[in-house]
């Protein structure tokens, strides 16, 4: 597997605290930034490392940023992306089973490094259930495509 990362001023501690999950599990990543404290837009880190797992270029991608929903409806903005903004194992686990979700996001002003770590081995590890589950990702599927700009 093979992981985009990201995040913006608000996410860089969760973000290395993830780059280490990832290096333990032995999976390739790629970090996006950004690379510093002052205040940068979550849209130019998202938007990137979303288009980049749309493209097929990274099987899944994880972005942090304060609260995680700045940069979760940025990456939804692209099509093909189910990113799912997540701050507790149950959801993390949930959104891979029954949404195969391809994009993680977290909020480090609203979640630890502990529980940012356990939730993205969780929704590393978790598979697709499909069954029922695909009829209803088909269903987003379909309609990106008839609205489609």
């Amino acid at each position: 597997m093979k992981v985009a990362l990201a995040s913006d001023h608000g996410g860089i501690h969760i973000r290395e605290e993830i780059k280490g999950l990832l290096e333990e599990m032995g999976l390739e990543y790629e970090d996006f930034g950004c690379d510093c404290e002052e205040s940068v837009d979550y849209p130019d880190y998202a938007l990137p490392v979303a288009e980049k797992v749309a493209k097929g270029e990274f099987d899944r991608g994880i972005l942090i940023c304060g609260t995680g929903i700045g940069m979760s409806i940025s990456a939804n903005k692209v099509k093909g992306i189910r990113c799912a903004l997540v701050h507790d194992v149950f959801s993390a686990k949930a959104t891979r089973q029954h949404n195969d979700s391809n994009m993680l996001a977290m909020g480090e002003r609203v979640i630890g490094p502990g529980l940012a770590r356990e939730i993205a081995k969780v929704w590393l590890t978790t598979d697709f259930e499909g069954g029922r589950h695909s009829r209803r990702i088909e269903k987003l599927t379909n309609y990106e495509e008839k609205h489609e700009k």
